[in-house]
């Protein structure tokens, strides 16, 4: 189907009456879908490796020569012999994919690796940075990669294992924001929606296998232009999951263009398992704070004075009467009769007491919410009290439960307390954070102007990033799965500018919490940025060029930031952080990051034991990214650091058990060998306590089965 179109649209050029018809036949006949998610599922994709050394039996494509800015030859090469002539390298290749293949020699610095999503990949990571501030607390990672391919390494490190998932994907609007294929994907392609979808379905496939299917969420933020196809999409992956969405204000002054001024975007929460979103103090829509006087004592109190057209005194008589006030202790003192008269003629002062009237703000009298007989029950039980008085009106205010929150009261499900009979009730202490989230979010926090951009350009000044999420909506969000997991582990494979991460570190700070963040992201210059690149002859892999990427020149640097509470340049960063945590954020945090990039690794160096630097992140993240990685097992063919154990020499055995058992964190070792007795052995003597893994047979076996039907 996207030949076809491809071919409709050389056809415009030649014929142009021919392409109308077509098209018109070709429209007509699209409308014949049958209802549901239908799409191209088998988009192909591909994805540049710049940077990754060329070797033998690689696919590869030409680059164009340097400061031109075309797209260059498209078509996919093998690299079938690699020689040196007159001091250069070059790769002799042959054509992929055709009956009468070319053939073709060019220098090897003007070739790039390309992987596509039906090839098989045995990944491993380079270390390139790390912050500490925390000698105990795992280590937050920031991995530079393609998403998938960081997928399928994780699957590896953290399958099943995963307790919540924030992404953040490509809305797919057509401006120049996400690449396929090396290309953007423009508003006009026939296929966008189609290309969009595979991408989405194969990344999430494998986030499915990462998730504890027993007690995880995903949580997959997404605007108007694709919701209905994403919702569709994740009924069709997780068919066990529960599926909600929550719609969440991000841009109270709405956003330019045709029809309604838009200021939402969707959140969707596909929950696995046992798990259900914990109650918090707020709801996100209907407790404002006690900036309007609605909150108190831990629960959300309602005006007295029934507001609205229609609601006078003459529509209900008997609810217009007086309540005597003690301006004192702000208590009920007693309760009048109905007025009968004119209004004007109503006493202002009953037995020595100031007496409320239901005073309309236009200076009419309107009317109370219940009768006086429900008022007096109302006292009894401490459901209403005095807020204050209301010069302005020229009476009080009274503030009053509703029916809903009292019911909780009467039938337990709601604990409060009273401190004296006159006080009206209060939350007790264990139940004043206990309300069930809303699907409507509307919080000023979730700004995603204010505290999206705003805060990224506090942290990194002069740099920009475009539409990050608001700090405190992903902090809202992720609250309500991790707030009862202080070990959690959220993974975002979409992050951007880091903001998941940051939000993590503001969920430890709160409860002195030891949850880890990784967040994937590829270093992907701006479109802008890479025309005026080009211009000056660079590629990428160019380190003038990498320098700019997202994950160098903001994600990285957003999260060291947030750690340290210093700019890039070294100032402290002005500000404060609102809201649930108010401190300044200089102060940063007590947390520890460190930073990676995904290499590709050939599978011979893996089996001869070649490629253990490179793999040695890879078994730290296993184990739990605490501590420090064992990089180089020296002479002895064998270390054991905080939290996990390698061993290379199996004669070695007695020793590196003896140091397993001494290091009482240890929960998981490594053991390199072939035989499988000698494994065996091993695992007898081991602690209890300790998984043991068997190496390479465990990694390769993970990467030889990994590869996906249509992928």
């Amino acid at each position: 189907m996207s030949r076809l179109t491809d071919l409709l649209r050389q056809a415009r050029a030649t014929d142009p009456q021919l392409s109308k018809d077509l098209e018109a036949e070709f429209a007509a006949l699209m409308k014949r879908r049958t209802f549901g998610l239908v799409f191209e599922k088998h988009q192909p994709e591909a994805v540049d490796l710049a940077g990754r050394p060329i070797r033998v039996g690689d696919k590869v494509r030409v680059l164009p020569p340097r400061g031109e800015l075309t797209k260059g030859d498209q078509r996919l090469w093998k690299v079938k012999r690699i020689e040196r002539v007159d001091g250069a390298r070059v790769a002799h290749l042959e054509e992929i994919d055709t009956d009468t293949p070319q053939h073709h020699v060019v220098l090897l610095e003007d070739l790039v690796v390309v992987a596509e999503f039906r090839d098989r990949i045995f990944p491993g990571l380079v270390e390139t940075g790390r912050v500490e501030r925390s000698g105990d607390k795992p280590f937050h990672t920031v991995i530079n990669a393609e998403n998938y391919h960081a997928l399928e390494m994780l699957t590896y490190t953290h399958r099943h294992s995963i307790d919540a998932i924030y992404i953040d994907p490509p809305y797919n609007t057509g401006a120049k924001d996400w690449k396929y294929n090396n290309d953007y994907v423009a508003s006009d392609d026939d296929y966008r929606h189609s290309k969009w979808l595979a991408f989405m379905e194969r990344r999430l496939e494998i986030a499915k296998e990462l998730l504890n299917p027993d007690d995880s969420v995903l949580i997959v933020t997404i605007d108007e232009k694709e919701y209905l196809r994403l919702g569709l999409l994740l009924e069709q992956t997780f068919p066990e999951g529960h599926i909600q969405m929550v719609t969440c204000v991000i841009n109270p002054s709405g956003a330019s263009g045709t029809g309604f001024s838009r200021v939402d975007e969707y959140i969707f929460f596909v929950r696995l398992g046992n798990r259900e979103p914990v109650k918090w103090s707020d709801d996100l829509l209907n407790v404002l704070g006690n900036r309007d006087g609605r909150v108190k004592n831990g629960l959300s109190w309602e005006s007295f004075l029934r507001s609205g057209v229609g609601n006078t005194r003459e529509a209900r008589p008997n609810l217009c009467y007086p309540i005597l006030v003690n301006p004192t202790t702000l208590s009920i003192e007693g309760v009048g009769q109905p007025l009968v008269g004119a209004a004007e003629d109503r006493p202002k002062e009953i037995d020595g007491f100031p007496a409320a009237w239901p005073v309309r703000s236009d200076g009419s009298l309107g009317m109370w919410r219940r009768d006086a007989a429900g008022l007096r029950s109302l006292v009894d039980k401490g459901y209403v009290y005095v807020s204050g008085e209301d010069a302005a009106r020229g009476t009080w205010s009274l503030k009053y439960l509703l029916s809903g929150t009292i019911a909780q009261i009467e039938d337990g499900s709601l604990s409060v307390t009273r401190p004296h009979p006159s006080a009206p009730v209060q939350a007790s202490d264990e139940w004043r954070t206990l309300r069930v989230g809303k699907t409507v979010w509307n919080r000023s926090q979730h700004n995603a102007g204010k505290h999206g951009s705003d805060l990224v350009r506090a942290l990194l000044p002069k740099r920009r990033f475009p539409f990050p999420k608001a700090l405190y909506a992903v902090e809202d969000a992720l609250r309500f799965f991790v707030a009862d997991k202080p070990d959690a582990t959220v993974l975002d494979f979409f992050s951007g500018s880091g903001t998941t991460a940051h939000a993590v570190m503001r969920l430890n700070k709160q409860d002195g919490g030891h949850r880890q963040c990784i967040s994937v992201t590829n270093n992907e210059v701006g479109a802008d940025e890479q025309k005026a690149l080009r211009k000056q002859g660079l590629r990428p892999g160019d380190p003038e060029w990498e320098q700019w990427g997202i994950c160098d020149y903001i994600t990285k640097p957003r999260v060291t930031a947030a750690i340290t509470g210093k700019t890039p340049e070294g100032d402290p960063i002005k500000g404060d952080y609102k809201f649930t945590d108010e401190f300044p954020m200089a102060e940063g945090f007590e947390e520890n990051a460190a930073f990676f990039t995904l290499t590709y690794e050939a599978p011979r160096d893996v089996r001869h034991n070649k490629a253990f630097e490179r793999m040695a992140p890879m078994l730290w993240l296993r184990a739990g990214s605490r501590g420090r990685i064992i990089t180089d097992l020296g002479t002895d063919g064998w270390d054991v650091a905080e939290a996990y154990g390698v061993l290379e020499h199996i004669d070695r055995l007695p020793e590196f058990v003896a140091r397993v058992e001494d290091v009482e964190t240890v929960e998981t070792v490594f053991i390199v060998t072939d035989s499988d007795a000698a494994f065996q052995a091993a695992c007898r003597d081991l602690p209890s306590r300790a998984t043991a893994v068997r190496l390479y047979e465990s990694y390769l076996h993970n990467f030889t089965i990994n590869r996906r039907a249509g992928a």
